[in-house]
């Protein structure tokens, strides 16, 4: 990723400073585009999902460049995230409203380097959590795309 490491950090600063509330803005954003995904958080504490989704992506943006030790988590998260009934095709879903409710919230300081950057991580990430994923049993699928491959 490079120097789209250092835009991705200035910009989520920026962002997380705007909007506290950007784990719930993303939250009601999924919910609208997708609403079968609220199937998914049934009998969850909402605020503190909301919680574990900002500590995660903190986290995650803090160790972009370290890919070994990034790596390995990332696959575990994909993993847990089978249990949870997440489907290949949800990851697109997830990727599209989280960039739209940054978008949403940097307002003009969401450049186009700041998109590009943006959607370099999240492929990066996603395609790592749908490894985990695969391995941990999901129906096979194409790691770089949401269209399930044939098991044949």
């Amino acid at each position: 990723m490079g120097p789209a490491i250092e835009v991705v950090r200035r910009s989520f600063a920026r962002i997380a400073e705007r909007e506290p509330a950007l784990a719930r803005r993303f939250y009601d954003s999924l919910f609208t585009a997708y609403p079968q995904t609220r199937a998914l958080f049934e009998g969850s504490d909402m605020a503190r999902q909301e919680r574990m989704l900002r500590n995660a992506l903190v986290a995650i943006i803090e160790r972009l460049e370290d890919v070994p030790k990034l790596t390995p988590q990332l696959l575990e998260l994909g993993a847990r995230h089978v249990s949870y009934g997440v489907t290949p095709e949800m990851y697109d879903w997830v990727g599209a409203c989280l960039l739209r409710t940054l978008a949403d919230v940097a307002g003009e300081a969401w450049t186009p380097e700041v998109a590009e950057a943006w959607l370099e991580a999240y492929v990066a990430i996603a395609s790592t959590m749908k490894l985990g994923a695969l391995r941990a049993g999901a129906v096979p699928y194409r790691v770089s795309s949401s269209e399930p491959t044939s098991p044949h």
